[in-house]
């Protein structure tokens, strides 16, 4: 049985519990904390579980030259790499700001910590939960620094392999008993025949007493729902107010109808999942009773005659009659009274028949 956890105050993740649906802003709130209040209340008017962004402190995020490299996209905010990433990025206040809205609203809060002093201050945040973003899934020195900070984990395993993720799965493992790895790609927008939905069942195999998960780049939402009916515990996905701004990230994420109908889809698939066990259910029973089958006499049988194969055919029966199934079982036995032609041969007819309840 996977293991189960509280992923936040009073929302517990894995095994039956409901899956875990986090929206990521990341960086899509254009560097405006008022779009950013937007996207927060967004997610959670779409149903979605948490509001997700990225913290960086950019110094200890990237070097000198990476920050002064010209940086000429047309998704660009700046001249350089460096000024277009301080333009999306938030200070600490206003984290704090966002932090409070997104409890005003009711939504979790919470953010990639994308470098180790990042998650110093996610740490001070008290944020629920670290989310550890696909670039850091190799880093083990932060890796190792996040999880001695003892809140639950996230952790994305887009460009790793098997062999390092499994080394992720014991670094944490020493420290930290409470995380779940995402199955993820990392390619903006994702192409399906990348996606890999294959590699969940892996890590359930791999990693059975952890919830496995799914973080998705993909268009629409279809991929998202099948990784959830695989059996992903907590899904991640991109969201945006507008596919047409200015970022990345804008074209592989949802809009609020998108997020809407996803949520909407996989608490279906939830409820359609059902307990595995295989039998009849009490909502078939109008139709058994319609057009359940039952054991007939081709011919007439008088009281006493011993029953062969010969005798027996097999139709929709009034009365219901003995089951098809259990044909075999009447070979042998004596009928107690006599048999119509094309009449049921109900279980009381046939003396010694085993009525048995089925499963």
């Amino acid at each position: 049985m996977p293991l189960k956890f509280e992923l936040g105050p009073g929302r517990m993740i894995g095994g039956s519990y409901p899956c875990f649906i986090i929206a990521e802003i990341g960086q899509n709130h254009q560097g405006d904390i008022e779009i950013a209040k937007k996207m927060i209340k967004m997610a959670k008017d779409c149903g979605a579980d948490c509001a997700k962004f990225q913290k960086s402190e950019l110094e200890f995020k990237f070097n000198k030259r990476a920050l002064e490299r010209p940086y000429n996209s047309k998704h660009s905010w700046g001249k350089t790499y460096g000024d277009h990433k301080r333009h999306l990025e938030f200070s600490h206040e206003q984290y704090r700001q966002l932090q409070k809205y997104a409890k005003e609203v009711g939504i979790f809060f919470t953010a990639s910590g994308m470098d180790e002093m990042a998650v110093e201050f996610l740490d001070e945040l008290d944020v629920p939960f670290f989310k550890v973003a696909s670039c850091d899934a190799n880093n083990f020195p932060c890796l190792e620094l996040t999880a001695k900070k003892g809140r639950p984990m996230v952790i994305s395993s887009g460009m790793q392999s098997m062999a390092t993720m499994r080394r992720v799965y014991q670094t944490v493992k020493e420290h930290n008993q409470n995380f779940t790895i995402l199955q993820c790609t990392s390619a903006y927008p994702l192409d399906p025949e990348d996606v890999n939905l294959r590699v969940i069942a892996e890590y359930q195999k791999e990693f059975p007493d952890i919830p496995i998960g799914y973080s998705g780049h993909e268009r629409g939402i279809s991929i998202t729902v099948a990784a959830v009916a695989m059996g992903a515990k907590v899904v991640e996905r991109h969201v945006t107010l507008d596919k047409s701004w200015k970022g990345n990230d804008h074209e592989a994420s949802l809009e609020p109808s998108e997020l809407t109908e996803l949520v909407r889809a996989i608490r279906l698939v939830e409820r359609a999942q059902g307990t595995g066990i295989k039998q009849m259910l009490p909502c078939e029973k109008a139709c058994h009773d319609k057009l359940g089958k039952s054991v007939v006499a081709k011919v007439a049988i008088p009281k006493g005659t011993v029953l062969s194969m010969d005798m027996l055919g097999v139709k929709v029966g009034e009365p219901k009659g003995v089951s098809p199934e259990d044909m075999g079982q009447l070979v042998g036995k004596a009928v107690t009274e006599d048999v119509e032609e094309d009449g049921s041969i109900t279980p009381r007819m046939v003396d010694g028949y085993n009525n048995k309840a089925r499963r």
